[in-house]
């Protein structure tokens, strides 16, 4: 059985840096509260939990100190924070951080903005309240024409287009393509392509390797979107892929029938599940 391991698998740097400051701050050995899970990985939180982080859905929950995890918050939380006067420890990754700058920036300077992203997922949300009342959340090709309809009535003659740092590559430049037929040659249209650049290497990677494999194994978080991307990305070029968090999802019997596998890990799957999976395939 040949096996090839993406390259680029595993945490990226934004998701790193919040692991590596949350577990320092646990040496402390006080309770440590973090504004929702500090990562989309449930082995992870976990482990986490269990030397003492303390999961939050809200911030006014916090206890004098608190961490802002990789993926970003809302405006009203650093303010809240202030007000409550709760120290905020923040890990949000630089990308995010850029987004919310050039959010910010652009909606003060006369700009509707369009954002591109997941709904529900907590960067958006985050994002998307730093890009001011003249903006509009597109997930998908339908959000299309209520967002050029409510950017019509704005009658601003600005349009920006950002997106959400773990959105899809492709589907990106399809919308972006959509949204050029439809605007107006006298409009200032500026397109920000603010997925990130591991993102995108990723894509690219998983798409190549689910090319010249007979089964590929995607491994992350139930709730994590980037590794969402990633299935759906294998799955359209392999007919036979697996969305796993760790190697006890996977069948031994199963495996048998499989001369090739590809594996590739979202951005939340720690090293030591990837060399599990990897050693389970190959005995």
């Amino acid at each position: 059985m040949e096996i090839i391991l993406g390259k680029s698998s595993g945490f990226c740097f934004g998701v790193k840096n919040a692991i590596d400051g949350a577990e320092k701050e646990l040496k402390n050995n006080r309770p440590l509260y973090c504004l929702g899970e500090i990562i989309h990985n449930e082995e992870v939180i976990k482990d986490l939990e269990s030397r003492g982080l303390i999961i939050i859905d809200n911030i006014e929950d916090a206890k004098d100190v608190a961490i802002v995890r990789s993926h970003g918050v809302s405006k009203s939380v650093y303010d809240t924070a202030k007000s409550k006067n709760i120290k905020l420890l923040d890990y949000t990754c630089p990308f995010v951080l850029k987004i919310h700058e050039t959010a910010l920036k652009y909606s003060q300077n006369g700009y509707f903005i369009l954002l591109l992203g997941v709904k529900t997922h907590p960067e958006t949300i985050g994002s998307i309240s730093f890009c001011g009342t003249n903006s509009y959340l597109i997930e998908n090709m339908e959000d299309i024409p209520p967002a050029l309809d409510k950017f019509k009535s704005s009658h601003l003659r600005n349009l920006l287009v950002i997106s959400q740092t773990t959105f899809s590559v492709s589907l990106f430049e399809d919308i972006v393509n959509e949204i050029k037929k439809h605007i107006d040659t006298d409009v200032n249209l500026e397109i920000k392509n603010t997925i990130c650049n591991t993102t995108s290497i990723r894509q690219k990677e998983t798409e190549d390797i689910a090319k010249q494999v007979d089964l590929m194994i995607v491994i992350g978080g139930k709730h994590s979107s980037n590794t969402k991307k990633l299935y759906e990305v294998a799955n359209k070029n392999c007919e036979n892929t697996l969305l796993i968090q760790t190697k006890n999802d996977l069948n031994y019997e199963y495996l048998q029938g499989f001369n090739k596998i590809g594996i590739i890990a979202g951005a939340s799957t720690p090293q030591n599940i990837i060399e599990d999976v990897v050693v389970f395939c190959k005995n």
